[in-house]
């Protein structure tokens, strides 16, 4: 399993942002480091889900396979 490292920091206007490197584009801020977090995961959820989606339907091929009433 593959772990991502989430990172945190607090802005100047007090909001916080937390993004994960590993994973280009995945930022998001909040009120709070908690809710930063809770919506940084989510992206990095729905972004993963995406690319494993991707990934199969590039390498999975499925082919017909007709019952022969004949038989």
């Amino acid at each position: 399993m593959k772990v991502y490292r989430i990172e945190t920091e607090e802005e100047v206007d007090g909001r916080w942002i937390a993004e994960i490197q590993e994973l280009p584009g995945v930022m998001m801020y909040g009120e709070t480091r908690e809710e930063a977090m809770a919506r940084v995961q989510a992206l990095a959820l729905r972004i993963l889900a995406e690319m494993m989606e991707e990934r199969l339907s590039e390498a999975t091929t499925f082919y017909p396979v007709g019952i022969d009433a004949a038989a």
